[in-house]
């Protein structure tokens, strides 16, 4: 995918006798990372076992890819399945182009939104995904959104929830300049954004999967969860999954770790795989294994 633009006492109490000591609580477990990765390439059945080592989730399109003219991943649900993957279900949306072009010719970004809805959930169902499995609608710009744009987003996503399916959005948690509704300088992110309309407008609940590469917080090209940061550190809170490296990096944000990348800017598996080596990919992190609960 691509974005253009993209962060919770004790007391003692006095007295002649002292309480009965309570048994001492065991320390909460520590949330486990699980990496994933997405691809607009169908990266081949006979890859999929050498991928699971390193990943237990990916990204599935419902549709063509950003760019694309057909999806590879159709029909590849069960394929994952069998090798243990969990998934990232996800609708690539239109761009805020296509919505005024589509507003031009006479249907509004409502009516627009509500077909594609329609057609997302048409083909999680063709793909077998369950009922409850969340579909994100891929938000390819980021910053502030435009009115067309908003309306298209929270249409699309209003759809979904009146459907057997959870509504997500997939969009920029990278910080860019903004100014409020008094003209002073501020930083805004997409999910911030989205996130505050949807509650003036008392919206059905949106789960988020955010982009952001930027490093830090980004660790850049790295595949072991034991290296990688929680979803939160990205600096948005309450994620399904955070995109922290993109296939090419936004070099601008990502100096700091551009050299965990290839010289071309992309992000490949390791060396150990070399069936995979030339196999480009956006890699994300989530506490869980299956963040859409598509299995």
């Amino acid at each position: 995918m691509r974005l253009f633009g993209v962060l919770s006492i004790l007391g003692l109490l006095a007295g002649a006798a002292a309480p009965a000591q309570q048994p001492a609580k065991a320390p909460a477990a520590a949330a486990r990372n699980y990496a994933g990765f997405d691809a607009n390439d169908y990266p081949g059945d006979d890859q999929l076992a050498a991928l699971r080592k390193q990943f237990a989730f990916a990204g599935y399109w419902l549709n063509n890819p950003p760019g694309a003219s057909d999806n590879p991943w159709a029909g590849k649900r069960e394929a994952l399945v069998r090798a243990g993957f969990g998934f990232l279900v996800v609708f690539n949306g239109r761009l805020d182009k296509e919505i005024l072009a589509a507003q031009k010719s006479g249907k509004p970004p409502t009516a627009l939104a509500r077909e594609d809805a329609a057609a997302a959930v048409a083909a999680a169902r063709r793909e077998g995904f369950p009922p409850a499995t969340i579909l994100f609608l891929d938000q390819e710009e980021g910053g502030r959104m435009l009115p067309e744009a908003a309306a298209y987003l929270l249409a699309w996503t209003e759809a979904v929830a009146g459907t057997g399916y959870k509504p997500g959005v997939y969009a920029s948690g990278q910080p860019v300049p903004d100014e409020d509704e008094n003209g002073k300088h501020i930083t805004i992110t997409t999910i911030q954004d989205i996130r505050e309309q949807v509650a003036a407008q008392h919206l059905h609940a949106i789960a988020f999967w955010a982009f952001r590469d930027a490093c830090p917080p980004a660790p850049g090209c790295v595949v072991d969860p034991a290296k990688l940061p929680p979803p939160g550190f990205s600096g948005t809170p309450d994620l399904a999954a955070w995109q922290y490296a993109l296939s090419p990096h936004s070099s601008y944000v990502t100096q700091s770790c551009a050299a965990s990348y290839n010289r071309d800017r992309n992000c490949y598996l390791p060396t150990a795989l070399p069936t995979l080596a030339h196999f480009q990919l956006d890699l994300s992190v989530s506490n869980s294994p299956d963040p859409s609960h598509g299995r």
